[in-house]
């Protein structure tokens, strides 16, 4: 008040002439212009600094309207990261002298002087200083410097440095303009800074979670999807509507496993089929800081391929041991089976063909010989570790396969109908393999036809040739008029584990064994069935 009462009794009183008075007047009016510009600046940084504009774009608009007030001719900005100091920003960019990411030594450095005395300095350029800082003032032209440490929280996060071209003075009311401007900029530097660790830690979860191969579902306590990753969508071919992960999964919302943690407030965890596949499910409340759920988290595993090896090394484990034993037995019984087809022999040749005792020894021969072939097809079975893909024939394993357990299907009064089209060309593969298949077929055929009433019992075995897209196959066929399956598991009788059989009658394993078998020969197999009147599976293998 004293000041401005000063300069009213100045332009006022009696001792005022005109020419004072306008000379007062102009002063008067370049100091608050001079006060706005100030207003301008500062407002200027708190509105415009944000994650849109760069720092050096931010400089830039600073520059060019302090430039408008004082004589300066520089701005540069260092960061104090890790008790480094490092140049990250000049302007103009011709005035560049140390390389944007230049590291300032502590030693004889004007800087590192001012960041450790957290007080601002208006330092002159002179001859006699050592400061490093001397050699770019020089080779700029810089004759005035004003520095000011940026600090946030009582913790140092930067410098400031002004240049200019002139000796200039800075009154108190400019230090404390440009203490002001530098407090601004430390607080949009640290929150900048601040936002873009929230930014980044954000983009690094979301590419995480992208990036997952399982499915991963974020929904809420009525069951709807808030958010999906990548795998999800693939899988199920989500659109961008939202959806309820009960309907999506095909379950009831009673069955919903997010009720089940609301109400148990734990990890819940679940197998499922969906779309041929064989799926894991965990699912994971979140609490608020409220310790309330109010959201939960979804993974689904595709476990159907880790379920289908399983199968194969269970299967190939029961194989192992067949052979194992097979090979004890046919060493035990290769010996008496020797000595009885031998003396068979000998005593048939002994004998006349109308001898009572001739049919009697043919029939002991016949039977000797049937039982070393069986003991024969039992060891080729099972000799599962030979997976040596060769030339062979669909028809060969076809007769392999039931001269091990024709007879057995035939005293269940089933009839086995061969229909082998001996003019289908060999195949690249495994006939052991191609007979563990087979066998599967025949088993499930012998299995269904057991649990029905009829007096005419039929399997069929069936082979031939087609041509499909230009591309030669070998099909086997086994149809039987046993009891179907339904439409319902038709989907599910590949997944490992999944049987239509009665307890204790199947595994499961058979069919997603022979599926993986078929698919390593480059082939398929289908299934055709009606329920109540019978199946049919095809096993397809391409001709090299």
């Amino acid at each position: 008040m004293k000041e401005r009462q000063q300069i009213i009794n100045l332009l006022t009183g009696v001792q005022s002439s005109k020419r004072s008075y306008y000379t007062e007047l102009k002063k008067m009016i370049n100091e608050l212009k001079k006060k706005n510009m100030q207003l301008e600046i500062i407002n200027d940084i708190t509105k415009s600094f944000n994650i849109d504009m760069s720092i050096d774009d931010m400089l830039k608009n600073t520059f060019d309207k302090l430039k408008e007030i004082f004589s300066i001719g520089r701005i540069s900005l260092l960061l104090y990261e890790q008790e480094q100091l490092i140049l990250t920003n000049v302007y103009p960019e011709h005035n560049l002298y140390f390389p944007v990411g230049f590291v300032l030594p502590k030693e004889h450095s004007l800087y590192w002087k001012v960041i450790q005395s957290l007080e601002k300095m208006l330092y002159q350029v002179q001859e006699e200083q050592v400061f490093i800082e001397n050699k770019v003032y020089k080779a700029l032209g810089i004759h005035s410097v004003l520095l000011i440490p940026l600090m946030r929280k009582a913790r140092v996060i930067g410098l400031l440095s002004i240049g200019s071209k002139e000796m200039i003075v800075y009154d108190e009311s400019d230090l404390s303009f440009f203490q002001q401007f530098g407090d601004q900029l430390a607080v949009c530097i640290e929150n900048a800074r601040l936002y873009n660790e929230v930014l980044t830690s954000k983009k690094e979860w979301e590419e995480t979670f992208r990036a997952v191969s399982e499915m991963i579902f974020v929904v809420d306590l009525e069951g709807n999807i808030l958010k999906h990753n990548d795998a999800a969508k693939a899988f199920f071919s989500l659109d961008s509507h939202k959806t309820n992960i009960c309907k999506l999964l095909s379950i009831e919302p009673k069955e919903s496993p997010i009720i089940e943690n609301i109400e148990t407030k734990k990890p819940v965890h679940r197998q499922f089929h969906i779309r041929q596949r064989v799926c894991e499910l965990h699912s994971y409340p979140v609490w608020n800081e409220q310790q309330k759920i109010y959201a939960v988290i979804i993974y689904i595993n595709d476990i159907t391929e880790k379920l289908q090896i399983e199968a194969q090394l269970v299967q190939s484990g029961k194989l192992a041991a067949i052979g194992e034993m097979a090979a004890g037995i046919a060493h035990e019984l290769n010996n008496p089976l020797t000595a009885i087809l031998g003396n068979a022999q000998l005593l048939l040749r002994s004998l006349r063909k109308d001898d009572r005792s001739y049919k009697l020894l043919h029939d002991i021969y016949l039977c000797g010989k049937r039982c070393k072939n069986i003991i024969q097809n039992l060891l080729t079975f099972s000799r599962q570790d030979e997976y040596v893909f060769e030339q062979c024939s669909v028809n060969e394993a076809v007769e392999q396969v039931l001269g091990l357990i024709g007879d057995q299907i035939q005293k269940q009064n089933i009839k086995v109908q061969k229909k082998l089209d001996h003019s289908v060309e060999l195949i690249e593969g495994n006939i052991q393999q191609i007979g563990q298949i087979i066998l599967n077929f025949l088993i499930n055929a012998k299995d269904a036809l057991e649990e029905v009433e009829k007096k005419r019992k039929i399997i069929v075995v069936e082979t031939k040739k087609v041509i499909e897209n230009g591309k030669q196959w070998v099909v086997l066929l086994v149809r039987d008029n046993g009891k179907g399956i339904a439409e319902q598991h038709l989907q599910e009788i590949f997944n490992p584990f999944f049987t239509t059989k009665r307890p204790g009658k199947g595994t499961g394993l058979g069919l997603s064994v022979s599926l993986g078998i078929a698919e390593a020969h480059g082939g398929t197999i289908e299934v055709v069935s009606e329920l109540g009147k019978g199946s049919e599976f095809r096993l397809k293998l391409p001709v090299q």
